[in-house]
């Protein structure tokens, strides 16, 4: 009887309670939907990727909104091209909406922060209009890139090919950054 009345005490039974409580909570929480801003409609995205600077040719714009893995992701494209053949110059500028991906954002962005030089190339943090960015250029591959992440959820990405590393902050130019940032 002595065993009884310890588990029946008011002492055991409140932290009986308490603990019953706490996984009853738990499990509820569990159930809960997970609320994730969602991603924007490509079609709010499409416009702001530019027309092909003069000289240039561009293919039409291209972009999806998708639900992938329980939350959407909407991603805009455009190729540019000055002539032809396999070394003509080329650009391509990608808009990627990750707001539903929080990790997603942090982990990428926390990696530019890496400094890296050698004679195929370079690797380096930068920063456009207050936007942190990254900038990589392989040159063997005649292969620039850079990235930059605005409004805490929107990647934008440049490639250029056969071009000088340069160019890349002509092309981030002429995508309008802070309209890109009001968009939600």
């Amino acid at each position: 009887m002595k065993s009884a009345a310890r588990l029946c005490s008011p002492a055991g039974a409140g932290i009986f309670v308490l603990a019953l409580l706490i996984s009853v909570e738990i499990a509820h929480a569990q159930n809960e939907p997970i609320l994730v801003p969602d991603a924007v409609d490509y079609q709010k995205l499409l416009p702001l990727l530019p027309e092909a600077p003069e000289g240039w040719t561009t293919d039409k714009p291209e972009g999806s909104t998708e639900d992938v893995g329980g939350f959407r992701i909407t991603n805009v494209h455009r190729d540019y091209r000055k002539g032809k053949g396999d070394t003509a110059p080329s650009a391509a500028i990608s808009i990627l909406d990750s707001v539903a991906n929080p990790d997603y954002v942090s982990a990428t962005s926390a990696a530019w922060n890496d400094t890296s030089e050698t004679a195929d190339g370079y690797g380096k943090p930068v920063t456009i209009d207050g936007n942190a960015g990254r900038e990589d250029y392989d040159k063997p591959q005649k292969h620039a890139s850079l990235w930059v992440m605005v409004a805490n959820r929107y990647f934008v990405q440049i490639e250029l090919q056969n071009q000088d590393p340069k160019e890349l902050q002509e092309w981030i130019k002429r995508v309008d950054l802070k309209k890109l940032a009001e968009i939600k």
